[in-house]
């Protein structure tokens, strides 16, 4: 299934098309659920909301959504509060709980009330339920008879109905079978390079940095890393390359310092910017080429191990 075009791409230079979270706490009696929680998600990119269970990721994305009151802090979405956009669904696509869809509904009727409500009309109806995998018998279906994963597509088509410029998303992949996962992938991907900002809540690790440009990691309720992608991953500042004729790579990379690995690869002492630089201009073909780090699923693990815990609470 292709990942689908959204109708109207968001314009890249629109600052206003953003997130912004400022030092965000909720507590709720003596319990802090989040506490000083700060990060922006700009135009044109995918931030992956990262944390354990129980984190505080759902009930900072409920901040940002108006739907839980902050104890102290602000959290804007194109320049506002989301409580103050007009119409905000024609703004900002939510999915937060796919289960809310009402079980008596059918897929078609789920869709054209979305879009009976923001004012978008009907026309868009058959379009995004192709585009999501429900066309046909499945958009004939109640909701009831609904897998998971059917309902994650139904909720991400509800999202996109009213051709946003923002989209929050929590878990959106839960119950997607792996077509169903790449299929989002791209779509994420297609809405954030044509200059949507997404902010995503996810625990597939590696499907987050597949797709994500920058990441936010929440433990305890508190940020315990946050930027880039490639800055994250790359702790040491080393990049791993890979290519089909190393003796060829290795000359277009000298002078940088370079590491042999026992698989015929470098750790470089560059970025990958640069190294894919030096070998394009050599007409090195590369294989691999990525941050010298363990990768996202060592970061998060790293961060969220019992002495990064202790740090966090402090």
């Amino acid at each position: 299934m292709a990942a689908g075009r959204i109708r109207r791409g968001p314009s890249a230079g629109d600052a206003g098309r953003m997130i912004t979270v400022d030092r965000l706490t909720k507590r709720y009696g003596d319990v802090t659920a989040v506490e000083d929680v700060s990060f922006h998600c700009p135009p044109g990119t995918v931030t992956g909301f990262l944390g354990p269970n129980g984190a505080g990721k759902s009930t900072t994305m409920r901040m940002i959504c108006g739907l839980t009151p902050p104890t102290s802090g602000t959290a804007t979405v194109k320049g506002v509060p989301y409580r103050r956009i007009a119409n905000p669904g024609r703004h900002v696509g939510l999915l937060l709980d796919a289960s809310a869809q009402h079980p008596g509904r059918s897929g078609r009727e789920t869709l054209a009330l979305t879009a009976a409500v923001i004012g978008t009309g009907r026309d868009r109806v058959p379009e995004l339920l192709d585009q999501v995998g429900l066309a046909g018998r499945p958009a004939r279906r109640r909701v009831r008879g609904y897998s998971l994963g059917m309902r994650q597509r139904l909720g991400i088509a509800q999202a996109l109905v009213g051709d946003p410029g923002v989209l929050i998303l929590d878990e959106p992949a839960n119950g997607l079978d792996p077509e169903g996962i790449h299929w989002m992938r791209g779509l994420l991907r297609d809405f954030a390079d044509r200059g949507g900002t997404v902010l995503l809540s996810s625990h597939l690790l590696r499907e987050v940095e597949a797709v994500a440009d920058r990441l936010v990691v929440i433990v305890r309720g508190r940020v315990a890393a946050q930027g880039t992608k490639e800055a994250l991953l790359s702790a040491d500042g080393r990049t791993y390359v890979r290519a089909l004729d190393p003796a060829a790579l290795a000359a277009a990379l000298a002078p940088r310092p370079c590491e042999p690995q026992p698989d015929g690869a470098f750790l470089v002492a560059a970025t990958a910017e640069e190294v894919g630089r030096a070998a394009a201009s050599a007409g090195a073909v590369l294989l691999e080429l990525r941050p010298a780090g363990g990768g996202l699923e060592k970061l998060f693990l790293t961060l969220t191990s019992a002495p990064a815990l202790e740090g966090a609470s402090r």
